[in-house]
């Protein structure tokens, strides 16, 4: 089921913090319903791996306009798409990948060999879909607007950073509102520690919420990712133009975590797991979506929060939750034990993760654990 959407494991890459990992496919196609893209339109994916998120887009937009005209076709197949991949073998099964499908031919192959985190590459996209890699970037750090550098070896300027971080994360999420034309669209798979980080998450979370439309946001269950103790989202927002006055009014908060319980053999996530989230994202009307969770109805799912309660949390912190674990309250709710050990090993891998990261910035040698 994952085999022609995950993202090739090296042990090099692994080293040095590349962290790639399985996207599900039933995820990716749910991402690629609610973006919703469009003939016509210019598609990314700036961590592409084998290729899944364009490939996925390709099949959306033949699968919704039957009537494509030849030279439609030809522009969708030849001029739509544009992947980056950081490892060269990975980039070589993207490129067979998508050529299965249609997508470029052996003079034009969509897919850039290269750090995409490296420059901005100057071209801007209509739609935006990606699951960045996880981890810090060991020989590079990035400055941005605010001037910070560091003593590591090579340096990358990027003016158009809001922030200086060694999180791959929070600079994906920084280089994607730069490849996006204004209204253009993103989804993007990100952790947990994205969504709460001080320093520069704070300042990166303030940024994004003022100057993009920061819409929906999917709270993923455990067990979905090949990284073990990754907790992840899926973060949709817009580009807008400057602006005085912030463009995020509303965030809307899907939990699919709490009370969920997947495994990537025995129990894989479905795309009729998401099936409720795409139909309450309303992609055809997002003024138009209704609440499920209330005080009438506290285990609703799906809650809104204003920019004004947004920007109050402190840092800025998008990591809310509302639902009551049943496990907690009622001891006969309780999951199998197999599962209660999977949930500890990955909560105990997430804080490790943790531990890395802080212990490289004091600037120890962290080495990878078998």
């Amino acid at each position: 089921m994952y085999s022609s959407y995950a993202r090739t494991k090296n042990a090099q890459d692994t080293k040095s913090g590349a962290g790639q990992y399985f996207t599900p496919r039933a995820l990716i196609q749910a991402m690629v319903d609610c973006t919703a893209p469009q003939p016509g339109e210019s598609i990314c994916d700036p961590a592409c791996g084998t290729g899944g998120f364009l490939f996925t887009a390709h099949n959306y937009i033949t699968g919704h306009n039957k009537n494509l005209t030849r030279e439609q076709l030809k522009h969708l197949n030849e001029k739509v798409f544009t992947g980056y991949e950081l490892v060269q073998a990975t980039a070589r099964v993207c490129a067979m990948n998508m050529m299965l499908h249609g997508i470029g031919s052996e003079k034009s192959v969509p897919v850039v060999v290269g750090d995409a985190l490296a420059a901005d590459p100057g071209e801007r996209f209509d739609v935006v879909l990606a699951n960045p890699p996880f981890g810090k970037k060991s020989s590079t750090v990035i400055v941005g607007e605010d001037g910070r550098t560091s003593t590591e070896k090579d340096t990358i300027e990027r003016d158009d950073f809001w922030a200086t971080t060694s999180n791959k994360q929070l600079n994906f999420v920084q280089h994607i509102k730069t490849l996006l034309k204004t209204n253009g669209r993103a989804a993007v798979v990100l952790p947990d520690n994205v969504l709460f980080e001080g320093g520069a998450g704070e300042t990166i979370r303030k940024k994004l919420l003022h100057e993009c439309d920061v819409h929906t946001l999917l709270r993923l269950p455990t067990g979905l990712l090949y990284a073990q103790g990754v907790k992840a989202n899926v973060l949709f927002f817009e580009k807008k133009s400057a602006s005085e006055a912030p463009w995020t009014k509303k965030l809307w908060i899907y939990d699919l975590r709490t009370n969920k319980h997947f495994t990537l053999k025995t129990s894989p996530l479905r795309r009729d797991d998401l099936n409720e989230f795409v139909e309450l994202y309303n992609t055809a009307n997002r003024n138009q979506r209704q609440a499920t969770w209330s005080a009438e109805n506290p285990n609703g799912r799906w809650r809104v929060y204003s920019y004004e309660e947004l920007i109050a949390r402190d840092k800025a912190s998008l990591d809310i939750f509302w639902l009551k674990d049943d496990s907690l309250a009622d001891s006969d709710n309780l999951p199998a034990p197999a599962v209660i050990a999977q949930e500890i090993v990955q909560d105990l891998q997430a804080a490790l993760e943790q531990f890395k990261l802080i212990a490289s910035d004091l600037g120890a040698e962290v080495e990878e654990l078998l």
